[in-house]
C-alpha cells in the first residue's frame, strides 16, 4: 500500500489518458448533437458514442482519484486544493446562472417594454407593433407559439420548492452524522436526500408535460417560453447530476470510505446541493411568483 504523502510533499500524478478520452468525447458529444438537430443520419449514433465515451472517462477518472485518496496518497496541501478547485468550479456555476436571469431580466425589465412603446422605443412600437402589449408573460409580437397558460406557483413547483429545502435538511444531517461517527444514521439520511432529488425530478417531468400537452408552454412561446425552460432545465440538469453524485457519495460511505477527519468528498458534494437548493429559491420567486 502506498505510504501517506509528508505535509511538504505535493502529489502530482502520473501521466494520464484521461483528458484526451474527455477531449474525443465531448467533441465526438457535440459533433453528434449538431448532426442530429440537422438531421444528419450519423448523428444519433454518433451522439450516443460521444455520451458512452464521457462516462467510461468520469467512471475511470473518478475511480482513479477514489484510489489515490483511499490508498494514502494525498495530503493537506491537496485537500486545500481541491477545496479551492471545487469552491471555483462553483463560483463558475453561479456565473453560468447569473446569465440566465440576467436574460429574464433584461427581457422582463427593458425589452418588453422598448417593443410597447416606453421611453425610446415608441417609434419602434409605432412602425412595428402597434398591439404589443408590453405585459409579463409574453410570447412575443407576432404570438409566437400561439396563447399560453402559466404554471401556478403554489402547485408542483410550491411542492418542489418543500422537496429541495427538506433535501437540504437531511444532506446536514448526514453531514453531522459523519462527522459524529454515526454511519447509520448518515446512510439513512444520504439516502433520504437521493431520493428527495429523484422525487424532485418526478414532478418536474409532470410539470414539463402538463406545460406542452395541456398548457401550450414550450421553448416556442416566445422569450417567456425561452428563459422558463431554459433556466428550469439547466436546473434540472443540475439537480440530476447532484443526485447521481449524492448516490455515488452514498455508496462510497457504505464502503468505508470517509472518516470524521478526511470526508472531502462528501463535503464538495453536499456544497453543490446546497447550491441548487439556492438557485432554486431563486427560480421559484422570479419565474413563478413573481
Amino acid at each position: 500500500m502506498a505510504q501517506a504523502q509528508g505535509n511538504d510533499i505535493y502529489y502530482v500524478p502520473h501521466g494520464s489518458k484521461w483528458p484526451i478520452v474527455g477531449s474525443i468525447g465531448l467533441f465526438t458529444t457535440m459533433l453528434g448533437a449538431a448532426s442530429w438537430l440537422n438531421e444528419a443520419s450519423f448523428g444519433k449514433p454518433l451522439f450516443a458514442t460521444g455520451v458512452a465515451t464521457l462516462l467510461v472517462m468520469i467512471f475511470g477518472w473518478f475511480s482513479n482519484v477514489i484510489r489515490e485518496s483511499v490508498t494514502g496518497l494525498y495530503n493537506s496541501q491537496v485537500d486545500t486544493s481541491f477545496r479551492m478547485g471545487m469552491m471555483w468550479f462553483i463560483f463558475s456555476e453561479v456565473m453560468f446562472f447569473a446569465a440566465f436571469f440576467g436574460a429574464l431580466f433584461y427581457a422582463r425589465t427593458y425589452t418588453v417594454a422598448w417593443l410597447g412603446g416606453e421611453g425610446d422605443g415608441a417609434l419602434t412600437h409605432f412602425y412595428l407593433w402597434k398591439d404589443f402589449a408590453a405585459a409579463w408573460p409574453t410570447n412575443g409580437p407576432a404570438q409566437i407559439g400561439g396563447p399560453f397558460e402559466t404554471i401556478p406557483a403554489w402547485g408542483v413547483p410550491f411542492l418542489n420548492t418543500m422537496i429541495l429545502l427538506s433535501s437540504g435538511v437531511t444532506i446536514t444531517i448526514a453531514h453531522h452524522a459523519l462527522k459524529a461517527g454515526r454511519r447509520s444514521q448518515l446512510l439513512v439520511f444520504l439516502a433520504a436526500t437521493v431520493g428527495l432529488g429523484l422525487l424532485f425530478l418526478y414532478f418536474q417531468a409532470h410539470e414539463y408535460m402538463e406545460a406542452y400537452g395541456h398548457l401550450n408552454l414550450t421553448l416556442g412561446s416566445g422569450i417567456y417560453g425561452s428563459t422558463f425552460f431554459m433556466l428550469t432545465g439547466f436546473h434540472g440538469l443540475h439537480v440530476t447530476l447532484g443526485t447521481i453524485m449524492l448516490a455515488v457519495i452514498w455508496f462510497r460511505c457504505a464502503k468505508g470510505h470517509f472518516d470524521k477527519e478526511h470526508h472531502f468528498g462528501f463535503e464538495a458534494v453536499a456544497w453543490y446541493w446546497h447550491f441548487v437548493d439556492v438557485v432554486w429559491l431563486g427560480l421559484f420567486m422570479f419565474v413563478y411568483v413573481l
